[in-house]
């Protein structure tokens, strides 16, 4: 390649390394990067071949490019050899800095490995130093570009031109241009792990926005209400935004809506409802307040959003009008519990409404002052809620309850029944269950038919719940017969109810032009804890027929 004693030699040796060098940082990609590194050597070095095999990430190596023979070019690229071929390869090689050499005389052991080679003619050489066909040199190429760093590859060089073994000038040569091509290497593959991870992000991002975008209209665009609102901290449950759906079911826009909370809207009685409806797949059903004023029943559904790995979470709410449905459940539930005809509770919600005032154990001692006037006054809980869910004072123990000092009925009011006739009066207060049976109503039925009857019915059930408290009950029990609960009464006062509950009922009664008349005899029992609610109405009916009975030679009806 040259003599060492001509200076001039190493200079253009060097303007042509410089060259092939530069020449490496303008490839564009690996590929580009790899061919560039082989063609320098035949280029630059003064080799006719030149192969570059890199490492592969299961650790052996392919030929990835090759210069000076297209032939031989066309039969090797691309194959492979084994990382265990190549170790030994460079193990038993003559070390000639970082460089590897095997002669001829040595390398006739590794004809038969799986290393990709070619196979070159040429006469025996007639001097030591010349070069011989079957001689191998490779110049390894490390990431760090010492021999201490990770194998990138190996360059494999054949035939000088000069025709001998390259000396000290040569090696130096090559081995600095391994050096240079390491770098090369590893920089064009950086690149190239850039560029993919470039497309890729470019991907997600645009895969990020697609889906934003989906979110966004099934959001704005979705039948129902959907509301995305603020996660923990002091702002929980603040909304933050709403789509058109939400906004048109409260009657509120867009920029109202994000100066509320949830809390602000929701009914007060439901308050609770909200704060134990869980962030995380919560549901609730409960009620929101419209601009109007008035609420509509709704179906909230939570679900957790994260903005990002770490970032802030957020609360997204689905809102369903389900107005419609509470509607025909409270219908429904009203028909079950109310008569038909009248609109009167029924004898089931009677009962129901009776049971919850009763525990099964018998009030041993009359109530103190605090006791009768919860009695007397705190009937809301009673009569207050809504129908076929009355909630008294207490609720019937099971079977074996215990009842001790402190048991589970310590809350609990327990009715007590006032003195009866045969002892002074002690101002004690009860609830009194006035057991009404009309009479001559049979006959109206019987003359003017069932038309006629019904509408007695509606007016006598009227004329009752005219003439007794709001917090009092007015039932049919069935047929003919009605029963009052009143609380917070004397006996005396009891009695004064039913007549004038009776005298209410007496004055005619007008169906289509005709005036028809019905008396009502009334039995006035009362429930105390101990009894059930079928042995109070039993007890009130019976009072009812002692009196029917007594006044069976008064003259109860007319008309």
């Amino acid at each position: 390649m040259e003599t060492e004693s001509e200076p001039y030699v190493r200079l253009a040796t060097l303007r042509q390394l410089h060259q092939v060098v530069a020449d490496l940082n303008t490839a564009r990609s690996l590929a580009d990067t790899l061919q560039t590194v082989a063609d320098g050597v035949v280029n630059g070095l003064g080799y006719e071949l030149a192969c570059v095999n890199l490492v592969r990430p299961d650790g052996d190596l392919v030929v990835a490019a090759f210069a000076g023979n297209p032939a031989a070019e066309a039969l090797i690229t691309g194959r492979v050899g084994s990382r265990e071929s190549w170790d030994r390869r460079l193990a038993m090689g003559e070390p000639w800095g970082a460089l590897r050499f095997i002669p001829h005389t040595e390398g006739w052991v590794l004809d038969e490995d799986d290393v990709p080679q070619w196979y070159t003619e040429g006469p025996e050489p007639r001097f030591e130093d010349e070069w011989h066909p079957s001689d191998r040199l490779f110049a390894p190429m490390y990431a760090t570009g010492g021999s201490g760093g990770e194998l990138l590859g190996v360059i494999s060089v054949d035939r000088p031109r000069n025709g001998r073994r390259p000396g000290a000038w040569g090696r130096e040569a090559l081995q600095m241009y391994a050096f240079q091509a390491a770098i090369a290497i590893s920089n064009a593959r950086l690149r190239a792990n850039m560029q993919r991870a470039l497309v890729r992000l470019e991907r997600e991002q645009q895969a990020l926005r697609a889906s934003e975008e989906s979110f966004r209209q099934a959001f704005e665009y979705a039948p129902s209400g959907m509301a995305i609102a603020e996660m923990g901290g002091d702002q929980h449950g603040r909304i933050l935004r709403t789509n058109d759906a939400l906004c048109r079911l409260l009657g509120r826009p867009a920029s109202a809506m994000r100066r509320y909370s949830f809390s602000d809207l929701v009914h007060p009685e439901d308050i609770g409802t909200l704060l134990r409806t869980s962030a995380e797949g919560g549901r609730a059903e409960l009620r929101f307040g419209r601009r109007d004023g008035t609420y509509v029943w709704v179906s909230l559904r939570n679900s957790v959003v994260a903005d990002a790995a770490d970032g802030p979470r957020f609360l997204l709410t689905h809102v369903e009008d389900i107005e419609e449905r509470k509607r025909r459940e409270l219908q429904l539930a009203h028909r079950a519990s109310h008569d038909s005809l009248t609109g009167l509770p029924n004898s089931a919600e009677l009962r129901a409404r009776l049971s919850a005032r009763l525990c099964r154990r018998p009030h041993a001692g009359r109530p103190s002052t605090v006791d009768s006037l919860d009695a007397a006054y705190d009937n809301s809980g009673l009569y207050g809620g809504a129908a076929g869910h009355p909630a008294g004072h207490g609720h019937a123990a099971p079977p074996g309850a215990h009842h001790g000092a402190q048991g589970d009925f310590d809350h609990h009011v327990h009715t007590v029944a006032p003195p009866d006739e045969t002892e002074a009066d002690d101002g004690t207060k009860g609830l009194a269950v006035l057991f009404c049976d009309l009479d001559g109503f049979k006959s109206i039925n019987d003359r003017f038919g069932h038309h006629t009857g019904d509408a007695v019915l509606i007016e006598v059930a009227r004329r009752l719940t005219s003439g007794v408290r709001d917090g009092d009950t007015v039932a049919r029990l069935g047929g003919d017969e009605f029963v009052v609960l009143a609380d917070g009464l004397g006996r005396a006062d009891a009695q004064d109810l039913a007549v004038r509950l009776r005298n209410a009922i007496i004055p005619p009664i007008r169906v289509e032009g005709r005036a028809v008349r019905v008396g009502a005899s009334f039995g006035i029992g009362w429930a105390h804890c101990g009894m059930s609610a079928d042995e109070v109405l039993h007890s009130a009916d019976q009072r009812m027929y002692v009196e029917k009975r007594s006044r069976a030679k008064q003259h109860r009806r007319a008309g």
